[in-house]
C-alpha cells in the first residue's frame, strides 16, 4: 500500500474480492511493531504482555472488552512530536482523538498544547490542569455559553469558522473586556487521499470558510476590523489518515499566498499558520507512515520555501496529531465468543465487544488487524472476520484478517491502534457499557476511565 492510499481502502463486497490477500502471514504469532505498542511483546509462554504485564492477568482484573494504553509509549510519541517541530512550533494534541484527566497530565508534563471542540473536552482539559493560554477551542458551531466559558477561562486562542462566530466571539470579547486571540479556518480546496468523512478541505463541507471564492479574504477584513479579536494566524485542515505530504504541500502554499495578500492589502503579517493534523498512523502491516521528524522535516521546507517566494517573513507552524500519538499506544482486548465457520467464505469470530467500542469499521470501512493473544497456536491460518455482539448485520471489528484454525471460544484476541477514535466514538447501542480504558507502565495498571455500569444506565433514565 502506498502512503497515498486510505488503510480504510475500498468497501468490501460479501464475498472476499479475487487477490485482496495474496497469501495469510507466515507467522501468526508475530506482532509487528509498527502497528502494536512499544512495550507489547510475547512472554516466554506465548501470552502477549503489554508494560510488563500479560493480558491473562489484565483481563481477570479488569474483564473485556477494554481499552489498553500503553503510557510509555503514549509519553514517548508526544516527545518525539515536540522534539521534532522544536521551540520554534507548536504541537497541539488533538483531544477529539481521546481525552481523558490523565491523558491532559501527560500532555502537560510532556509540553504539548491541546486543541478541543467542545464544551466537555474544554472542561475535561482545565479540571486535569492544562494551563488554559496552551489550548485552543475549534468547532464549526460553538455554542454562545461554550464560547463565553472559553474566553473567560483565557484559552490561548479560538479557531474562527464562519462569519457568524467572528461577529458572536468578538461580541462576547467585548463583553467580557477581553481581547481574544484567533485564527480563521480557512477550507484551501485541497482533496486530500483519504475517506470521503474525514476530508475536509474540499469545498462542499461544513468546516472552514472558502478561499477560493474569496470568502475567507473577506473573513480576515472583518476580524481585523473588531476591536475584540486579536487575529494572530490561518488554520488549515485537509483530512485525517493521510500518509502523502502533497496535499500538505499545496494547502501550504494556498495559505503563504493568503497570507501575502493579506500584507498587501492590510499591512499586517500574521505570524502563525496552524497546518492541521491528520497524519496517518499503521493500522495493518502494510500501512507506511513517515515518523514525526520527517513530517516536521517536510512541513518546515514547505512553509519557509513558499514564505520566501512570497517575501514574507516565516510564521510559527502549529499542528495538531492526535491519533497520531495515542492511535498506535492501545489495543482493545475481547474475549472469543462463539465461532462459525461458512463453506466457501470465511469463518465468523464473535466477541464480547463490537460497534459500541469500535464504530470506524461500520463507520469509514476502515481495515484492522488482530492477534490471538492468550497462547501461541501452530495451527493453519484461517479467513475470519471478527464480529461484535450487537444486533446488526454490520457490527464488524475486523472485515478480514488471519487467525489460527484451533481458534476456541475463551481465547483472548486482541485489535491493535485503537487508541485514537474508538473510546471517543463508543456508544451505548443495545445498551452495551462502554468499557474501561486501562493505562499500563512498568508492571503496573490502572483503570483511567472507568467501565460504565448498570447503574449508570439507569441514572440517566429518569423514568
Amino acid at each position: 500500500m502506498s502512503r497515498s492510499a486510505h488503510p480504510a481502502g475500498p468497501r468490501h463486497a460479501d464475498v472476499l474480492p479475487e487477490g485482496h490477500y495474496t497469501a495469510p502471514p507466515t507467522d501468526l504469532n508475530a506482532l509487528d511493531s509498527k502497528v502494536w505498542a512499544q512495550t507489547v511483546t510475547r512472554t516466554t509462554d506465548g501470552v502477549v504482555s503489554v508494560g510488563g504485564i500479560d493480558v491473562k492477568k489484565l483481563a481477570e482484573e479488569f474483564g473485556t472488552p477494554a481499552y489498553f494504553i500503553d503510557e510509555a509509549d503514549f509519553r514517548a510519541r508526544a516527545r518525539a512530536w515536540r522534539t521534532a517541530f522544536g521551540e520554534d512550533a507548536d504541537v497541539f494534541y488533538a483531544g477529539k482523538a481521546f481525552l481523558s484527566r490523565a491523558v491532559v497530565r501527560w500532555l502537560h508534563e510532556e509540553g504539548l498544547n491541546l486543541d478541543v471542540c467542545s464544551g466537555g473536552e474544554l472542561t475535561t482539559a482545565l479540571s486535569a490542569g492544562m494551563p488554559a493560554d496552551r489550548i485552543a477551542f475549534h468547532g464549526n458551531n460553538k455554542s454562545t455559553e461554550e464560547i463565553t466559558e472559553a474566553i473567560s477561562r483565557g484559552v490561548g486562542r479560538i479557531v474562527l469558522d464562519s462569519f457568524q462566530e467572528i461577529v458572536r466571539v468578538a461580541h462576547i470579547a467585548q463583553s467580557l473586556g477581553r481581547r481574544q486571540r484567533v485564527q480563521i479556518r480557512v477550507t484551501v480546496g485541497v482533496e486530500a487521499h483519504t475517506h470521503e468523512f474525514i476530508a475536509t478541505a474540499h469545498e462542499d463541507q461544513k468546516f472552514g470558510i472558502g478561499l477560493a471564492d474569496g470568502q475567507a479574504a473577506e473573513a480576515v477584513r472583518r476580524a481585523l476590523a473588531l476591536d475584540g479579536l486579536e487575529l494572530i494566524g490561518i488554520h488549515s485542515h485537509i483530512g485525517s489518515q493521510i500518509f502523502d505530504m502533497a496535499g500538505f504541500e499545496v494547502a501550504a502554499r494556498r495559505v503563504v499566498k493568503l497570507l501575502a495578500e493579506i500584507r498587501d492589502e492590510h499591512g499586517v503579517e500574521l505570524p502563525e499558520i496552524d497546518l492541521g493534523g491528520g497524519l496517518g498512523i499503521a493500522y495493518t502491516s502494510e500501512d507506511d507512515p513517515s515518523e514525526p521528524h520527517e513530517i516536521a522535516k517536510a512541513l518546515n521546507e514547505i512553509v519557509t520555501r513558499e514564505c520566501e517566494s512570497a517575501k514574507l517573513r516565516t510564521p510559527r507552524i502549529s499542528v495538531e496529531p492526535g491519533r497520531a500519538i495515542v492511535g498506535p499506544t492501545a489495543f482493545t482486548l475481547y474475549e472469543v465468543g462463539t465461532i462459525k465457520p461458512l463453506d466457501g467464505l470465511r469463518t465468523y469470530v464473535s466477541v464480547d465487544g463490537g460497534m459500541s467500542d469500535n464504530i470506524r469499521t461500520a463507520l469509514y470501512d476502515a481495515e484492522y488487524t488482530v492477534a490471538l493473544v492468550s497462547r501461541v497456536s501452530d495451527a493453519e491460518p484461517m479467513l475470519v472476520r471478527v464480529v461484535g455482539k450487537h444486533c446488526e448485520s454490520g457490527d464488524i471489528v475486523v472485515r478480514d484478517a488471519f487467525l489460527p484454525a484451533d481458534l476456541a471460544p475463551g481465547d483472548l484476541i486482541a485489535v491493535p491502534a485503537t487508541g485514537a477514535y474508538c473510546r471517543s466514538m463508543a456508544s451505548n447501542y443495545n445498551h452495551a457499557l462502554r468499557p474501561p480504558v486501562v493505562a499500563v507502565r512498568d508492571g503496573e495498571a490502572r483503570v483511567i476511565v472507568r467501565r460504565e455500569t448498570e447503574e449508570d444506565l439507569l441514572r440517566l433514565d429518569v423514568g
